[in-house]
């Protein structure tokens, strides 16, 4: 599959931001399942990962060609970690882990609108907003 390259990145505070907005509203002792996503998402620095995870993020920007034929396959969210959004908007790309016979598990996961990228290194159980500016 050939995902577009991607022009332009937003920093990681404006991408949170803005899955705030969309996700949802928050009542008084309730929240919304996807700000609840939403708030949950960590962060890290653009330095701060595996070399591996910039050689994808590399590829993501170039359009590929990726490695493996699962790239640039939609992510359906199915455990609910990142903000929800329509199906379609997420796409995903392995991080090779040296030494691993398999993918491994660690993935880059993009959201196509916003830009924004996730970094997450235990198969989808957390994820991290990557910031670009630090």
């Amino acid at each position: 599959m050939n995902i577009p390259p991607r022009i332009t990145r937003i920093s990681a505070a404006a991408a949170l931001l803005s899955a705030l907005l969309v996700g949802g509203t928050v009542s008084a002792g309730t929240a919304d399942a996807s700000v609840a996503s939403a708030a949950s998402v960590g962060g890290i620095c653009y330095g701060a990962l595996p070399s591996q995870a910039h050689d994808t993020l590399d590829l993501i920007a170039q359009g590929g060609p990726y490695p493996y034929d699962q790239d640039g396959t939609v992510f359906s969210n199915r455990e609910g970690v990142l903000p929800s959004q329509s199906s379609g908007y997420y796409h995903e790309y392995t991080v090779v882990t040296p030494g691993s016979p398999t993918r491994g598990a660690r993935r880059i996961v993009t959201g196509e609108q916003a830009q924004e990228d996730y970094y997450t290194s235990d198969h989808y159980a957390t994820f991290d907003l990557v910031d670009f500016d630090c």
